[in-house]
């Protein structure tokens, strides 16, 4: 039985906790400010996430490569930091942690902790669970003239909330994967590749509840 197991098997005995995403988090749409009006883009400090950023910057995103001015948003409701983007249409399946105040535009779907679950569920431990998620974006695409997941199909989604003692140690597990992934960037292709299967292999295996002591419940 490894850690993760044990502290399970300690802290929740009859089970994780699952609940739905719309349970949890708030959904907001994102959205592009017009083009046609140059006070919304010129010299902006408020940063704009397109699907770009995440290809340039990689999953966790402080800055951005457009940004926009304080005039260009909508009833001056910026998406909070810690807040994630994930993307529901065109290219599906990719999502960002945002660690500062942002918008994105309409390509995402932006979701925010409620306020009763910041102190029950790790940031860091969701931005790794939405892998999962994102899986469950690309089986559940909607086809038509434009690729798209049901927004409501997708609140109803079961999410894990272990004790976060084990969020928190699986956190560590899978920064101390990313971190030696990202030293590997420079060596061997070969060796590279390997790891990052190696990560992917047990960063879902650790988020694998329902198999885990087959404790807990969800979808």
């Amino acid at each position: 039985m490894n850690k993760i197991e044990k502290m399970i098997k300690e802290l929740c005995p009859n089970g994780v906790e699952w609940k739905k995403l719309g349970e949890v988090c708030e959904f907001k749409n994102g959205y592009t400010p017009s083009k046609a009006v140059k006070e919304f883009w010129i010299n902006g400090n408020i940063p704009w996430f397109r699907m770009d950023d995440i290809r340039t910057n990689g999953h966790i995103l402080n800055k951005s490569i457009q940004y926009i001015t304080p005039q260009a948003v909508k009833g001056g409701r910026l998406f909070k930091a810690g807040s994630i983007i994930l993307a529901t249409t065109a290219t599906i399946g990719e999502h960002a942690l945002i660690t500062v105040d942002f918008l994105a535009n309409q390509q995402f779907t932006c979701l925010t902790l409620k306020s009763q679950e910041i102190n029950r569920i790790n940031i860091k431990f969701f931005y790794y669970y939405m892998f999962i998620v994102d899986n469950w974006c690309k089986d559940n695409v909607n086809i038509s003239s434009f690729p798209s997941v049901d927004t409501n199909a997708l609140k109803k989604v079961n999410i894990p909330i272990p004790p976060l003692a084990v969020q928190v140690e699986i956190v560590k597990i899978l920064d101390n994967f990313t971190e030696l992934t990202a030293e590997l960037t420079a060596e061997l292709t070969a060796e590279l590749t390997a790891r990052k299967k190696q990560y992917e292999y047990y960063r879902d295996k650790l988020l694998s509840f329902d198999n885990i002591l087959k404790l807990g419940g969800g979808n």
